[in-house]
C-alpha cells in the first residue's frame, strides 16, 4: 500500500525538536521524504502498523500530530507533480 505521512511536532522545545528528529528518522526508515514534514512511505499492512505504533510512541499526543493518507496500489493515477521533483518512484529498480 502506498501511505503519505504527514507529521506537526511542537519544537518550541528541545523535547519538540528531539521528537521531530526521531519522527523523521523512523519515517525515512518507512519511506522518502518529499517536503519537509512529509514523506512517501511503500509498505506492506504489517510495515504500516509497525510504522504507527512507532510515532505515536514518539509524539506528545497533546502538542503533536500526524496524519496518514492511503492512496491505495493505484497511486501513480493519483499524484500528481508540478514544478521541480526530486523523489524517485518506489517502484522503480534502485541502483546503489
Amino acid at each position: 500500500m502506498y501511505v503519505l505521512v504527514t507529521y506537526d511536532v511542537e519544537t518550541m522545545t528541545s523535547d519538540g525538536q528531539r521528537r521531530l528528529r526521531q519522527v523523521a528518522r523512523q519515517c525515512l526508515n518507512y519511506g522518502q521524504r518529499v517536503q519537509n514534514s512529509v514523506f512517501e512511505c511503500s509498505v506492506s499492512p504489517a510495515q504500516f502498523t509497525e510504522l504507527r505504533l512507532k510515532l505515536l510512541d514518539i509524539i506528545d499526543h497533546k502538542k503533536d500530530s500526524i496524519r496518514f493518507y492511503f492512496l491505495g496500489n493505484n497511486y501513480s493515477k493519483r499524484v500528481e507533480y508540478i514544478g521541480v521533483v526530486t523523489s524517485y518512484n518506489v517502484e522503480d529498480e534502485l541502483i546503489i
